[in-house]
């Protein structure tokens, strides 16, 4: 059964690819000293601020933020999905894509897409078969069309029809379960109780489909009464419900390029926007939108509005969704919100004022700017000096998560005129706000004026970054490092992206910046590594690199591992005493470095 593409075959395929021949093909490029420069093909400007670097294979533009490798830049620039992108530089280095594999009979043997795929036919199926369900259908006024479009099925009022659909062996339950559909019977007196249960009854269900169409998930809508209103898969292998939006797929289906997208609450809303016309609309799965939602995101458009109800939940969820925006807020980006009458969902108020209406509101929705200081001014009296403080104060945490730029500056200078303050003091205390918080960070981009004194600093919250800096600007430089087991002793956020990059660049027989980051592609860690590659370098050269990555290691080792950890248990013993579950750590830690043991 086909699987994924193998890492090792994507990493070959970078390392083969020249990101400056691709992008060269697409966008005039001009040298400039050893990398190259251009008018960002992301987003309108007069100036270059563009760069492609040959010797890190990556890109990144200074005014809209937009960075990559090569594959990235194929699915920014030319809309292609990730599969498509690899299988096309592929094709360029004249190689053939290959598929994972697993030997059947073997745990894991069965593609799990396929399987979703099987549940969501059934389901089909059971919508067209039950006119109970067909009437629920009717009178929320989805028609045949766009119930097909959305593969649109139906639960039964079961607690077992799934179960005997596809669980009649072990093996087959074991799959289901592991894709959330069925759940372990409650435990009773102390005892778990045998068998299992369907997940989804009586509802219509909503499949949830990836970027290639394939089924990961389910919401279903419970029909007439009953709670929840909504229940939505739980985490699975397939399915993780912070990275994708209901509808995505199917917007794409639509149209290949977007002037916008707007993002709702709800499947049904997302649904019957859809067939009105509005082709661009998606929905969060049941959470509040993520920096993942949002990045997905702008990758297909610059522009994006937030469409809540009027209420008071709806406002509650805009508010979160502005806050989780704020670190992607650039130049070139648009961020909108956009609220409902009062009573009105998407749903309803399409059906009831029509598209053009609909679409008409947007003319007045609220720039991101706008909002949020409109928002945070129905919190305070402007009329007095009291109130303005409070103002820029609540404002000052919210700039400090803004990266830098002219949208930034800009929205300084709309709140110093609202608080009556001279726009560059205003500037002045945030930016001392926002440096104040940066120290702070776990992994804190390095200053750099490092280039210009010793590189490597005690102070914890950055030498861990520079490690990782100093392996994603030179990944030869991880073969200097000798202790890596001692990093398993290490207790700090981050340690373990550390560890798994000198994992990763001295497996590489070919190591680029390119290479690793592509390994990080879909996880979480993906855009702060990115944004890392392309600070400033900490040194100039790989052999500079290499001494410089090595100290990194020895004194985070020496800083966090156990031994700091044996000298505060010496002290607190000589000074205070140790407790039974002190004494029993001390005693490990003292073995493991042969020493005699203290007399606590």
């Amino acid at each position: 059964m086909a699987g994924r593409i193998p890492q090792p075959f994507i990493d070959d395929v970078v390392a083969r690819s020249d990101i400056v021949e691709i992008i060269g093909a697409r966008v005039p490029l001009k040298k400039a000293g050893r990398e190259f420069k251009a008018c960002c093909p992301f987003h309108n400007e007069k100036s270059p601020s563009f760069w492609v670097s040959p010797d890190k294979q990556f890109y990144h533009c200074f005014g809209c933020g937009a960075h990559g490798t090569v594959i990235g830049f194929l699915m920014q620039y030319e809309k292609m999905e990730f599969f498509d992108a690899v299988a096309d530089l592929a094709q360029r280095a004249g190689l053939e894509v290959p598929r994972e594999a697993q030997k059947s009979g073997e745990p894991g043997s069965v593609d799990l897409h396929n399987v979703m795929g099987l549940i969501a036919r059934f389901f089909e199926q059971n919508l067209a078969d039950n006119i109970r369900a067909q009437k629920y259908v009717d009178a929320r006024g989805i028609d045949a069309k766009t119930t097909a479009k959305f593969a649109l099925g139906y639960a039964p009022d079961s607690w077992d029809a799934l179960l005997n659909r596809f669980g009649s062996q072990e093996e087959e339950r074991r799959q289901i379960h592991q894709l959330g559909m069925i759940i372990d019977r409650d435990t009773r007196g102390g005892e778990r109780a045998a068998g299992f249960y369907d997940r989804f009854r009586d509802r219509l269900m909503f499949p949830i489909r990836d970027s290639r169409g394939r089924v990961i998930g389910f919401g279903g809508r419970i029909i007439d009464q009953g709670e929840p209103k909504y229940l939505n898969s739980p985490e699975t292998p397939l399915f993780h419900k912070g990275r994708e939006l209901y509808g995505l797929y199917e917007a794409r289906q639509a149209r290949s390029d977007f002037k916008r997208l707007m993002i709702v609450e709800g499947y049904m809303d997302v649904v019957r926007l859809h067939q009105a016309g509005i082709t661009y609309a998606v929905a969060t799965l049941g959470t509040a939108t993520t920096q993942e939602h949002l990045n997905k995101v702008f990758r297909l458009t610059s522009e994006v509005v937030f469409c809540f109800d009027g209420d008071r939940a709806g406002r509650q969820a805009a508010w979160r969704a502005m806050e989780n925006s704020l670190p992607l807020a650039r130049d070139g980006r648009e961020l909108k919100f956009m609220f409902l009458p009062e009573g009105h969902d998407p749903d309803t108020l399409v059906a009831e004022e029509g598209p053009d209406a609909f679409e008409n509101r947007l003319n007045s929705a609220l720039p991101l700017s706008e909002y949020l200081i409109q928002q945070l001014a129905i919190e305070v009296d402007l009329t007095h000096v009291d109130g303005r403080a409070k103002l820029k104060a609540l404002a000052a945490p919210l700039f400090a998560r803004m990266p830098e730029g002219i949208y930034r500056e800009m929205l300084a200078d709309r709140l110093a005129a609202r608080v009556s303050m001279p726009a560059a003091a205003l500037k002045k205390s945030f930016l001392a706000g926002a440096a104040a918080g940066a120290n702070s960070a776990a992994m804190d981009r390095p200053e750099p004026s490092m280039r210009h004194r010793s590189r490597i600093s005690s102070g914890r919250g950055n030498l861990l970054t520079q490690a990782i800096t100093l392996i994603l600007h030179y990944p030869a430089a991880a073969a200097a490092v000798s202790d890596t087991e001692g990093l398993d002793q290490v207790d700090r956020p981050g340690v373990a992206v550390l560890k798994e990059l000198l994992k990763q660049a001295a497996a590489a027989s070919n190591p680029s910046t390119a290479v690793l980051l592509e390994q990080w592609r879909d996880l979480p860690e993906y855009e702060r590594l990115a944004e890392l590659a392309m600070a400033e370098p900490l040194v100039a050269g790989a052999e500079g690199a290499a001494k410089e990555l090595q100290m990194a290691v020895e004194k985070l080792i020496q800083e966090c591992g156990p031994g700091r950890r044996m000298d505060e248990l010496l002290r607190k013993a000589e000074e205070l005493g140790l407790n039974y579950d002190e004494k029993a750590e001390l005693s490990l830690l003292l073995k493991s470095k042969g020493r005699p043991r203290a007399n606590p």
